[in-house]
């Protein structure tokens, strides 16, 4: 093969090469289940083969322990490859982030050996912490994405999609303290913390009917008492608001914070409020990067419906990715029989030849996706035009 061979079919010949490697992390990943913020053993994977493949690599990246920073190139055109690799307790792989991380390595290592040639930087990011805690929005207050001109990663699914969008998402932990009391006795001595949750979750309940469209507040009661003949001086909960777009999640959470203060207020209990990791952002996908990926997969022989905007997912931090980057988050689809992800039965079908076959079909539409974006003039062009315009990130 030379220089003057396409370089799709380069880059499709490049990851032949490394197909056995690729594959066997996406096995090792599904075999071993790692949690948010703990991905030791993954990270440590996906760094070894990118410093083996001779990338520029750093594992505990932007001060995470389980991030890895890993570049190849140095074309002024930077494009990120997000790889995620957390698992989901007591299911393991159940959102197929073996998968994810695994196709995110395969495109990185099917675009290296051209990025000289194309005028880019691959910039690998392993992003831990996705389905708990928001890895990414910390390594975007790290500057991860400072000089990263388009995003990109693919996730697995039961089928193939492009362009969706995703609910904005905030985790709450409620705790409300009283003063215990026998509740026969002495009830009038006592403040009942129970009461208090009681009473934020009827204003929650009434307030649904004034949320806007597609809102979410779901929850559950952790702690209310320890005996029914004790006034119950403690009472927990954990409380997860969702909605349309990152605004709207604003103005539903200080309307949320209100009914908790409400339970508070009318009991006399203490209110205390902790935000659980990082708020997510909803997904916005650049469309015009949608389409070429697309294209690409198509290219391979999969089928992928039209491009979508209004389909909606879950929630994903890569939406706060979006937000300051042009992004492109697909799902690569495998028969999973009649089961849903983030079901346990969904992370059996992760290591199926369907599977191998998304990791490698997902990675090497992303690294065609990345070629046309880099040898699009027009697109390289807008591209750069708006990293030079981006407002400078905030002082961290």
């Amino acid at each position: 093969m030379t220089a003057t061979t396409a370089p799709r079919e380069r880059a499709r010949a490049f990851l032949t090469t490394r197909q056995d490697a690729v594959l066997g992390l996406s096995h090792d990943l599904h075999a071993t289940p790692e949690l948010a913020y703990e991905e030791h053993r993954a990270a440590r994977r996906i760094a070894g083969l990118a410093e083996a493949a001779g990338f520029d690599t750093e594992l505990g990246a932007y001060g995470l322990p389980t991030a890895v920073n890993a570049t190849a190139g140095s074309g002024d055109l930077v494009i990120a490859i997000c790889a995620e690799y957390d698992a989901l307790p007591g299911i393991g792989h159940a959102c197929g982030h073996n998968v994810n991380g695994a196709a995110s390595m395969a495109a990185a290592l099917a675009l290296a050996p051209l990025a000289d040639e194309l005028g880019i930087t691959v910039k690998l990011l392993g992003t831990p912490a996705e389905e708990s805690g928001g890895g990414k929005v910390d390594m975007i207050r790290a500057g991860a994405f400072d000089d990263v001109a388009a995003a990109m990663m693919v996730h697995a699914a039961p089928s193939d999609a492009v362009g969706m969008t995703s609910l904005a998402i905030s985790s709450l932990k409620v705790s409300y303290t009283g003063v215990p009391a026998h509740a026969a006795a002495m009830p009038h001595r006592g403040v009942n913390a129970a009461d208090a949750m009681m009473i934020a979750q009827v204003a929650i309940s009434a307030h649904r009917q004034q949320m806007l469209p597609e809102a979410v507040v779901s929850g559950i009661v952790t702690s209310a008492g320890d005996a029914a003949n004790v006034i119950p001086a403690h009472a927990g909960a954990e409380y997860d608001c969702r909605a349309r777009t990152a605004e709207e999640l604003a103005e539903l959470q200080t309307r949320i914070r209100a009914c908790f203060d409400a339970g508070a207020l009318a009991t006399g209990a203490e209110l205390a409020l902790e935000t659980v990791g990082n708020d997510y952002a909803d997904l916005r996908q650049d469309l015009a990067i949608s389409d070429a990926y697309r294209d690409a997969a198509q290219a391979l022989g999969r089928t992928v419906p039209p491009t979508d905007p209004n389909l909606r997912g879950g929630s994903t931090d890569m939406g706060n990715v979006s937000h300051l980057v042009p992004t492109i988050h697909p799902a690569i689809g495998y028969d999973c029989g009649d089961t849903i992800m983030h079901h346990p039965d969904f992370t059996r079908y992760g290591t199926t030849a369907a599977a191998d076959r998304a990791v490698l079909d997902g990675g090497l539409a992303m690294a065609w996706t990345a070629i046309t974006i880099a040898t699009d003039p027009t697109h390289r062009s807008q591209l750069l035009t708006r990293l030079a315009e981006r407002p400078t990130a905030p002082a961290r």
